[in-house]
Parts: structure tokens; sequence; C-alpha cells
């Protein structure tokens, strides 16, 4: 779909100025849409904008808490409820110590960035798990390879883990982080969790930062506290930052950065469309598509994904979308029966 500017939205390009890394919420309305992303590579001030059109017009950059402007990691975007109904928004910043900002308004105000505890990490937090454990509970994911955990960097060999931290306030306070996973020789980072069609298994994809082998899965059966051993996904999955929703025929799109071995579209803008069930049995999948061409060898992607009530994907990220120009952030919007055309038409060839 690189060359279909139709779908395409430039939501935000300032020249000379690196934008990256943006997420999203959509609001309970169906069409307001708030993304955060920083100006820098991972760290740099937080901007915002809002869009009130499910994503096809947005605002200027919005008023944001002076201490934004320190941010040192991606920042992540989220809707929490607490156990008394209380919607809030938050947005999370890492390396030391993770911090957290707090909307009581849907993205009007917010607080300053605060930590939310004695220990940091890389892309906190990449995933954010509602769990069945009672109203109010989320299950927050991000990684670290030794030197941002704690205070003071870990000695030798940088050993990438998985971590989780539990709320049980509908995301005001967190706990200590808990180790998810780590390897042996993969370096397993950014999950992207989804939960099983019947809800009962959250699959972690997670990056193989090592690129000597593929992504990689696990799945827990029981909210988080226990996880199978990890495997390697097929090639159609391998890269970084997956980002998944159910699509209203049931299918997955799976969207992040293709850094597969032998992909023709490696450091691209991708999008995976399959079965839950594919992931678990280590199938390919239907088919992936190119969203945008990254005119790089791999910066680009970490996407927000959201869908909208008429079955609209909308989907965000940065990239290097012109030669000799800074990375901007743009917008796709797709339907699934739009790609299923395009796919068939593809075939006929």
């Amino acid at each position: 779909l690189a060359a279909d500017t139709s779908r395409q939205t430039i939501v935000d390009r300032e020249p000379g100025q690196y934008l990256g890394h943006p997420t999203t919420v959509l609001l309970e309305d169906g069409r307001t849409m708030i993304a955060v992303y920083p100006k820098g590579h991972g760290r740099g001030a937080i901007v915002m904008k809002r869009s009130t059109d499910g994503g096809l017009t947005w605002s200027a950059r919005l008023p944001t808490p002076p201490n934004w402007e320190t941010s040192l990691e991606v920042p992540t975007l989220y809707r929490v409820v607490d156990g008394k109904g209380t919607k809030r928004l938050i947005v999370f910043s890492g390396l030391y110590p993770i911090r957290l900002a707090v909307s009581e308004d849907d993205g009007v105000t917010w607080s300053g960035l605060a930590p939310i505890g004695p220990f940091g990490g890389i892309v906190a937090m990449a995933s954010l798990v509602p769990l069945r454990t009672g109203a109010g509970h989320y299950m927050a994911l991000f990684h670290d390879d030794g030197r941002f955990i704690a205070e003071r960097a870990a000695e030798g060999p940088r050993v990438f883990t998985v971590y989780k931290s539990i709320s049980t306030d509908g995301g005001l306070t967190w706990g200590p982080p808990e180790v998810v996973v780590s390897h042996p020789v993969a370096h397993l980072c950014e999950p992207g969790a989804v939960r099983s069609p019947d809800g009962r298994q959250i699959a972690l994809l997670l990056r193989e930062n090592s690129r000597t082998l593929n992504a990689f899965v696990i799945v827990s059966n029981d909210e988080g506290r226990t996880w199978s051993a990890p495997r390697e996904l097929p090639g159609a999955l391998t890269g970084d930052r997956h980002v998944a929703k159910y699509a209203p025929d049931g299918r997955l799109f799976i969207t992040f950065r293709d850094m597969a071995h032998d992909s023709a579209t490696k450091g691209d803008w991708v999008a995976w469309v399959g079965t839950y069930d594919d992931i678990l049995n280590g199938r390919e999948g239907q088919y992936r598509v190119r969203l945008m061409d990254n005119h790089n060898a791999w910066d680009c992607a970490y996407p927000g994904l959201e869908l909208l009530p008429d079955g609209t994907f909308v989907t965000t990220t940065y990239g290097y979308w012109e030669d000799g120009a800074q990375p901007y952030v743009v917008s796709v919007r797709l339907t699934m029966a739009e790609l299923d055309r395009l796919a068939a038409a593809a075939r006929r060839f």
C-alpha cells in the first residue's frame, strides 16, 4: 500500500526535526483519537495531538506539562479504568526511573511525569493488559538489558529480560518488576500482547534484538503468573514492536517493523494478517502488507493501532518516508475487505 497516498494522513511533520515512535488511544465515542510521540529518536520532549474524526484530521500540538520535555524514552499511552469505573488516560516514559503521567479528563489536562518506583526499563510500557483477576487490574510489560532496571547499571554482558509490573488500582500505582522471560542466546524485548479469542490465554510477541533469530512468542494460561518456554515465530512475524488487534471477522491484524532476514520489505512498516491459531501453531499466516516504504535500513514503525466502529483500522507511525527528510508521523487507514481484494488480485499475478 506504500504508493496509495489516498490512505495516508500526515499527523505531524516539522522540517529538520526527527518525530518518532507514536502510540495512540481511541476513546469510547469511537472517533476521538489521541497520539503521543517524542521529538527525537525515543528520547525527547513528548508531543500530543488529538483527532475528533477518527484520524482523518489532527489538531495542532496541544499543551503538555513542562516536565514532559524531560522524557528519556518512547512515551506510551493507554486507557485504564479502575474498580469503581473511573476512566483515566496514562502515559509512561522509561529509562531510570520509569515515570507516569495521568489525565482524569480524557487528555485535556495532565499531571507531570512522576516515578512509579525505584526501577527503570526500556520502552516502558510496550504493552498494557487488563487482567481478569479483578476490576482495575492491569499488567504492564517492558524490557531492560541491565542498564536501567536499577539505579546503578549491572556489570558484565547485557542480558535482555522482559518484566511485568502489576496495578490493582486502575493504573495509578504499580508493583515492583517481576521477570517474565529471558533467553540464553536470543535478545528478547518489546513485548506485544494479544489475548486468545476466548480470552483465556495471553500471548506475547517478542522482538529478537541480536538479529540472529526470528521473533519469539510465549503464552500464559494464568493471567501472566507463569509463561511457556519461548519459541521462534515464522519469518512472516519477525520484526519489532508488534501491535495487534482483532478485526470484526475474528482475524488478527498485527503491525510492526519488518526485520525478517530474507524479506523484500525488510526495514519497512508492515502488517500481518492471520489467526491466533496461526501464531500458536507456527504458521506463516494469510498474507502480509507493506504499509509504507521506509527510506532507511530499519528506523521506522512502533505503530499505534485503532479499530473504528465501522471496521476501519487506523494505524499510525513514524518513518523516513522521503529521501533526505527527517522522520515524520503518518496514519494509514484500511479495512480487511479491502486487503482481501488486494491480496486476491496480487495472487492472480
